[in-house]
């Protein structure tokens, strides 16, 4: 009671200060900035959690086959500022996690980080004039840009009617901001989801004539190793016991998730972004030496990019270290109807 006595009116001046930044861009105060070049941005209403990388994954890889794509994100948790473009072999702590992440998966396309949208997009444009095509990755509620595509995810177990602004409840966003979406991605649906919840939901939202829907899952693969020279086994068997050890945003469904298919032995849980230090594998360490013999540590693919200096950990995590790679998948086989639209809104005038 008393928290919500303090955490209440703290909201209510967040939503106010809110309101009025957007009334600015409506008004005219504040400038929304086009460019002659096709973006398309992935964000969202809540913090963090929604599974904004798989997404942005899944797009570069359907459509990098037709356009030069370049990712243009703000590299949260690195310790540079400016402009930066991300190399294979860039230390995460420069670009950020899920931009080396990306860059990883995808060596052959541009990935920059810049805190001011618009001054990376100038960026990209003057040093790779090929590029024909922008991703822009967690910059909905930026509005320095104006997109060409605003794609905004929506956490089924989180849904924004029910929620409360910062720092009450998980939205940085007004919910009737979601009128700028062009599409709306449910994203997490649970595998019971039935077609009765779908259209609940749908009017629930309420969403204008101009808006696509879709409903979507994330589905992980069996746990892989992060240094297979080391492991015991090239993936995990249902049932092993393992340690969850997580940095994101939503850790709670990654731990549930993670049960449904291992014995959880013990939990090691961060900050979204965190930035792994000695002392936190030391931790990692000793609560593998106190675990059943046996027992491996599986983390979420995000982190694993944080933990790819072997020299820097302890040779038995090295051996026990694995992660879930992860990827979207669409209620109802609807993932090509969605990149046929996207692709479709890109090449239009």
């Amino acid at each position: 009671m008393a928290k919500n006595l303090i955490l209440t009116p703290l909201s209510w001046i967040y939503k106010m200060a809110v309101t009025f930044r957007h009334r600015l861009f409506d008004w005219g105060v504040l400038k929304s900035e086009r460019f002659d070049i096709p973006i398309i941005c992935v964000g969202n209403i809540t913090v963090g959690g929604t599974g904004k990388t798989p997404v942005t994954e899944m797009l570069v890889e359907h459509l990098r086959h037709n356009y030069r794509i370049a990712l243009l994100s703000r590299g949260y948790g690195r310790r540079t500022s400016g402009y930066r473009e991300a190399e294979v072999k860039t230390p995460f702590r420069e670009v950020g996690d899920e931009p080396k992440q990306i860059k990883l998966k995808f060596p052959e396309i541009t990935v920059a980080v810049c805190e001011k949208r618009s001054t990376g997009i100038r960026n990209i444009r003057s040093r790779h004039p090929e590029v024909n095509l922008i991703i822009m990755d967690d910059g909905f509620q930026h509005r320095y840009v104006e997109p060409k595509i605003n794609v905004v995810l929506m956490d089924y177990s989180r849904p924004i009617q029910n929620d409360f602004m910062l720092p009450k409840g998980s939205l940085r966003d007004l919910p009737s901001a979601l009128h700028r979406a062009h599409y709306v991605l449910v994203t997490k649906c649970p595998p019971t989801m039935n077609a009765l919840d779908r259209r609940i939901l749908i009017k629930v939202l309420n969403l204008y004539p101009y808006q696509r829907l879709y409903f979507t899952s994330m589905v992980t693969g069996a746990a892989v190793p992060l240094f297979p020279d080391a492991a015991p086994r090239k993936a995990l068997r249902g049932g092993e016991r393992v340690i969850a050890m997580a940095g994101v945003g939503n850790p709670a469904q990654f731990v549930e998730n993670l049960s449904a298919k291992y014995e959880v032995v013990d939990r090691l849980i961060f900050r979204d972004h965190y930035p792994y230090r000695v002392r936190d594998m030391k931790m990692l360490e000793t609560k593998l030496r106190n675990a059943p013999e046996g027992t491996l540590v599986v983390t979420t693919e995000k982190d694993a990019v944080k933990l790819t200096n072997r020299r820097s950990i302890p040779d038995r995590i090295v051996r026990s270290l694995y992660f879930e790679p992860i990827h979207v998948s669409f209620v109802d086989g609807d993932k090509y109807d969605f990149i046929k639209n996207i692709d479709k809104d890109v090449r239009k005038d």
